[in-house]
């Protein structure tokens, strides 16, 4: 099986922001899954509205990577295809709904994260974006 999920890659100060769920015991991307007839632009830009507070025009986004790894929290053989956008946005971020944490992580806290979320990390690494 395979779940598909649109995030929103914020980098500043050269770390990059990340969400914990309530329940969850690893840091994702702010982001999750299209709904019916929604692009995976627009279903980042209206994640990141729900789970952080900032509004983001799906328009400015461009994509940055599309990551697969195993699925954290879900049953074996389970795969995430995490499609990954980078772009501007204004304001600073707040946990709301779900979100129980809200933090900025160099790749140094890559053990925190979910396993597609620590093959982004070293991506960003190698990009130049953080530490």
């Amino acid at each position: 099986m395979e779940v598909v999920a649109a995030a929103w890659v914020c980098v500043r100060d050269r770390r990059v922001l990340v969400v914990r769920a309530s329940g969850s015991d690893a840091f994702y991307l702010p982001g999750g899954k299209p709904e019916a007839g929604e692009s995976h632009a627009e279903a980042a830009a209206r994640e990141v509205r729900e789970e952080v507070g900032i509004p983001v025009d799906p328009a400015a986004l461009r994509l940055f990577t599309t990551i697969e790894a195993p699925a954290h929290n879900r049953p074996p053989g389970t795969r995430v295809r995490l499609v990954c956008f980078i772009g501007p946005a204004t304001g600073e971020p707040a946990a709301a709904n779900e979100i129980a944490e809200l933090a900025w992580f160099s790749s140094a806290e890559s053990h925190r994260c979910a396993p597609a979320i620590q093959r982004l990390l070293t991506e960003l690494v190698d990009a130049g974006l953080i530490d």
